[in-house]
Order: structure tokens, then sequence, then C-alpha cells
């Protein structure tokens, strides 16, 4: 499932093709994704404008004229294209990605200056919902989550205030979203190598310098993820088409038995399993 990283790929990638302009038309080729889509949501959306593209952990968040919100979750397959009439927008030096099934378009975005934003979802488990921009924070997928890592709310002091107690695996800690928001399975288990934390201890017991040490890990990992333009394991494209390259700097994920990437440490890699998903670490300079 895409995480911070990719989403914000997808956000930025977004905001040439959308922000500022005016939606002409949407097209619906279903009546739902993982939920149904807004009541009305074609006829509500015609004619608003895109004034801008937020993200909020994991969810894109469009800002728009009348004073709403569409809010976009790419669950695990989903993904955005941008075509127009003159030329295609491919920035970056990437690889890119085989093109979408078109029959997996389930929302086409006519967008003025003849753009056409699609999105493509063929496990549907991604949805879209829509609100009044005011009444963000009653959002119940909003409402709760933890400061985003990139952000000055994230801290060393505020990380280890919102551990303070909890007995459970600090892997788990981690993925919980009202700790640290967009957090996923892939950037924590890099952000405790880099830490030197095993995602076996306690979370109680990373308070003070540990979680110094985590908190700084976690936001380097994010930003560093975010330059490469997130991590491709299958489904994540950007909205250019764009693959991310992330995953061939990651230091543990999915490197079961190779040696590790920190200096004089003489351990190989291991991987467990912890409430149904994989970990990857170093038992040796984790500790």
């Amino acid at each position: 499932m895409p995480e911070l990283p990719e989403v914000e790929t997808v956000r930025t990638g977004l905001i040439p093709a959308l922000q500022g302009r005016l939606i002409e038309r949407l097209q619906l080729n279903r009546a739902n994704l993982r939920f149904p889509f807004p009541e009305r949501m074609a006829a509500r959306l015609a004619g608003r404008r895109v004034e801008r593209i937020d993200r909020r952990a994991k969810y894109l968040l469009l800002r728009l004229s009348g004073a709403e919100t569409l809010l976009v979750h790419l669950g695990m397959s989903g993904r955005f294209s941008i075509e127009a009439e003159a030329t295609s927008r491919q920035p970056g030096d990437f690889v890119h990605a085989a093109p979408a099934n078109p029959k997996h378009d389930h929302a086409i975005f006519q967008i003025e200056g003849g753009v056409t934003v699609r999105y493509n979802d063929p496990r549907r488990f991604g949805f879209m919902l829509m609100f009044a921009t005011a009444s963000e924070e009653e959002q119940p997928n909003l409402a709760g989550l933890g400061p985003e890592p990139n952000s000055n709310a994230f801290s060393g002091a505020a990380l280890g205030e919102a551990l303070a107690g909890k007995r459970t695996p600090i892997k788990s800690a981690l993925l919980d979203q009202r700790v640290v928001a967009g957090l996923g399975n892939i950037y924590v288990c890099e952000a405790l190598h880099r830490a030197g934390i095993s995602p076996l201890r306690e979370a109680r017991n990373i308070p003070g310098v540990r979680a110094e040490r985590l908190a700084i890990a976690v936001r380097n990992v994010i930003e560093d993820a975010i330059a490469a333009g997130g991590s491709t394991l299958k489904d994540f494209a950007g909205a250019d088409g764009a693959l991310g390259y992330f995953q061939h700097r990651f230091s543990v994920y999915g490197r079961e038995g190779a040696a590790c990437a920190t200096p004089q440490c003489q351990g190989q890699i291991r991987r467990i399993v912890q409430a149904g998903r994989s970990t990857f670490y170093c038992p040796t300079c984790q500790r």
C-alpha cells in the first residue's frame, strides 16, 4: 500500500495538472470503489475549481471552490495518470511504468485546458469522499491522526510522549497513525535500522535519547524517500507514470540474509513476522 512518500509524490505530480484549474466534467465508470462514490459526485464536481492539493497522512485532499474537499485514498493499486492535448508531462529521470489497463479507469476528470486526469484502480481498495472543508477535524478518516513526520510538530519529545506507557513493540507502535501519521511497514523498518533500535523493543522503553534518535531517523528516511519519488514494489507509479526508486536504497526491507550495511556491523538481515507483517532488521546492531 502506498505510504506517505508515495502519496506525496502523487500530490506533487498532480499540482501542475489540477491546482488552480476548473473541473469541467467527471465521468464515473462504476458506482463504487472500496465504498460507493459520494452522492451526485459528478454533478457536485462539475464547474468546481481545485484551489489547492494537500496531503494528510496517506490521504490526498483536493480543496475545491465552494469550501468542499475531495479526499482520495489510493488503496493498494490506485494511481492517477495525466494526459494533455499538446504533450504529456513526464518530469524526472525515472523508469516508467507500463500503461495502466484502461478497463480499470474508474474516474476520469476532464480539466480545463484540454487536460484529462484518470484514476485507475485494478483492486478497487481506494476510495473517494467529499465533505465540507470546515468539518475536516470531524471526519473519521482524519480525526485523531498524529503529527506528520516531516512537520515541526514531530520531535523526539513528542514521539516520547506518544509512546510513554505503551507495551507494544516499537514497530507496531509506529504503525499506529495516532502516534505519527503516514508511516507504513517499509519506512518503519528503515527508520528503526537507521536509529539502531530493535523492532522488538517495547515502545515504552523508547522515550529519551532513543526517541530523539528515532525521530531524526524517521524524518530523514521520509525526506530521502520523497526525494527519490517513493518506492515501487508492485503497483505504485507517480502521476506522470514514473516509478519511484527509493527501493534501491533500502538498508533492510526485503533484504533477508544480506549483510548489514551499517559500518563495522557483521550482522545479517533477519525477517520476522509482527502482527501479520514482515519485519526486516539486523539483530546485531539494532538493540
